[in-house]
């Protein structure tokens, strides 16, 4: 195994973390709001709540610094060690950069995660995670 391979292959799966991390965190609040509308219980879990409504946070306050994500400049330089020029090389880093990268100014950003992370909070605040033992405000 060569030294670029090993390198690339690891951006690919550190890619695919990342796309799986924004998965959770959009899809887990599509979930959570089709839950409370069609009365899921799992969507009331309190370590899946506290699980996404703390990635959230994290992903807003990076952006709230100005900063990138780790995970991104982490990839960025593991694909600099493979030998390939930005996000373009190879199957799995063409369609995560498509899926993941978009060009804009960073307070597009923080102005969408702050969108979205006011969402998340409100639907924390209005649809409360609960634990298993308090079955009754489950069902409310």
């Amino acid at each position: 195994m060569t030294y670029a391979f090993s390198y690339a292959f690891w951006a690919d799966v550190l890619g695919l973390l990342h796309a799986a991390i924004v998965l959770f965190v959009v899809g887990g609040q599509v979930l959570i709001l089709a839950g409370w509308w069609l009365g899921w219980l799992w969507t009331r879990g309190i370590k899946f709540r506290r699980i996404h409504l703390g990635l959230i946070a994290i992903i807003m306050s990076i952006a709230a610094l100005g900063e990138w994500c780790p995970l991104t400049l982490w990839e960025a330089k593991l694909r600099r060690l493979a030998g390939e020029q930005g996000f373009e090389q190879g199957f799995i880093a063409t369609w995560l950069d498509r899926l993941l990268y978009y060009q804009a100014p960073l307070w597009v950003f923080v102005m969408l995660y702050a969108g979205f992370t006011a969402l998340v909070v409100w639907t924390y605040w209005k649809y409360p995670p609960t634990t298993s033992r308090n079955t009754k405000a489950r069902r409310n």
